[in-house]
């Protein structure tokens, strides 16, 4: 009997797997999921007639990590740690999302300190997201001196992260009901000298691109998102205010305080990524505006709601002095912090955009159903449409200036 050993040659394989809307006569190329400039397990499968980009079909999934399902089967404390891993370049802002959404299904409002702290804490991590992001669209565009100056800055603010929460990168500072512990003495003093001495480095570093021909050439005039389309896809953060349209959170629907600091909200005129890179270095300057009121008139105080008895741990020493304070922590850290039947969403301006926690609640410990809205899936569903026309070599200009990050992507 013959055997036929015949195999297709790659080009025709290649065009058997592609789907149905490619034309199998135009080139197909897959950028990612390990491409350094997807920015995480990130897969674009591009349809290129030439270099000229006229499908694009990103797939995600990579990084699934099943966060929601995860939430449904802990107590809500025990869920923090994880809150940190979704935008894991800022976990002081996702914390602080997250507990304000319990609280409020818990009708708990903070003290002026804990608001103060999640303010402040919430605004250094948008420092160093966009300092990370501005880093590795420099490295993307050939600007290496720019990621160098970047890292030197974030290393500083992690040393202070390390000093107040124990933690450089996954912090898990915020508890329902609270923080933690309280900041050290002497830390927020350590910060306005951050904040005197980074201001000026800020400058050069922008300085370094802002008026640089070949960062303007790859910058200027690409990945144009319309006002409407950015509204369509609904985007937010950097994104969609780079396209024109004033939408900040923080201005709009202040919460923890936000309505009490003055500070201005950068806005773009044409959409392209050099809009959203010059959004992003006027929120740096604003966030340090931010944080200078804050040192400023830093309020005294507790830090942690009194009145949460059964949701926040009572203090160390009650607990070891009193039975009945005993009893309270064990049945918080073994049943969780007990919630009423309901439902609540709340959702926080975080430096990748708007992070939302939906929860349902049928009483007790652990919330019922919790659902995610991550603003880096929804800033990258604009992909099939941005990429299209556009050179292959601008697909690393725009996914750089989209600044997303997979972990809270592929929750």
């Amino acid at each position: 009997m013959a055997t036929d050993f015949s195999y297709p040659d790659a080009a025709a394989k290649a065009a058997s797997n592609l789907p149905k809307e490619f034309d199998p006569e135009k080139m197909s190329l897959s950028m990612g999921p390990s491409h350094p400039s997807t920015h995480g397990v990130l897969r674009i499968q591009f349809e290129l007639d030439g270099e000229i980009v006229t499908k694009a079909d990103p797939v995600i999934g990579y990084l699934h990590r099943g966060d929601e399902k995860i939430a449904e089967n802990m107590t809500y404390n025990q869920f923090v740690p994880y809150t940190d891993r979704l935008d894991y370049i800022a976990p002081l802002a996702n914390n602080m999302a997250y507990a304000i959404a319990v609280e409020r299904l818990a009708g708990l409002e903070m003290p002026p300190r804990c608001q103060a702290i999640r303010v402040l804490t919430a605004e250094m991590a948008r420092v160093s997201s966009h300092l990370m992001g501005l880093g590795a669209y420099g490295i993307d565009v050939g600007a290496w001196s720019v990621f160098m100056y970047c890292f030197e800055e974030r290393e500083k603010l992690y040393k202070l992260f390390e000093e107040l929460t124990g933690a450089r990168f996954t912090t898990s500072y915020t508890r329902i009901g609270g923080l933690t512990r309280d900041v050290p003495e002497g830390w927020t003093q350590k910060v306005d000298a951050f904040c005197d001495q980074f201001l000026p480095i800020l400058e050069e570093i922008l300085g370094l691109l802002t008026r640089n021909k070949i960062f303007l050439d790859r910058t200027v005039g690409i990945g144009v998102i319309s006002k409407a389309d950015a509204i369509a896809y609904g985007l937010s953060g950097p994104n969609l205010r780079g396209s024109g349209v004033p939408n900040d959170l923080r201005k709009d629907k202040p919460y923890s305080g936000y309505e009490q600091y003055e500070f201005d909200v950068p806005v773009g005129s044409k959409g392209d990524c050099y809009d959203r890179y010059l959004c992003r270095g006027e929120e740096m300057k604003q966030s340090i505006r931010i944080i200078r009121q804050i040192v400023k008139n830093f309020p005294g105080g507790d830090w942690y709601a009194k009145d949460a008895r059964k949701i926040f741990a009572p203090p160390k020493e009650k607990i070891l002095t009193s039975m009945e304070e005993l009893i309270n922590n064990f049945m918080i850290v073994t049943e969780g912090p007990q919630m009423p039947a309901g439902e609540v969403y709340f959702e926080a301006e975080n430096p990748k955009g708007v992070l939302g926690f939906y929860i349902v609640s049928k009483g007790g410990g652990v919330p019922y159903r919790m659902k995610i809205r991550s603003p880096s899936f929804c800033n990258l569903s604009i992909l099939q449409k941005l990429c299209v026309g556009n050179l292959v070599s601008d697909v690393v200009s725009i996914l750089g200036s989209l600044d997303f990050v997979m972990g809270e992507c592929d929750r």
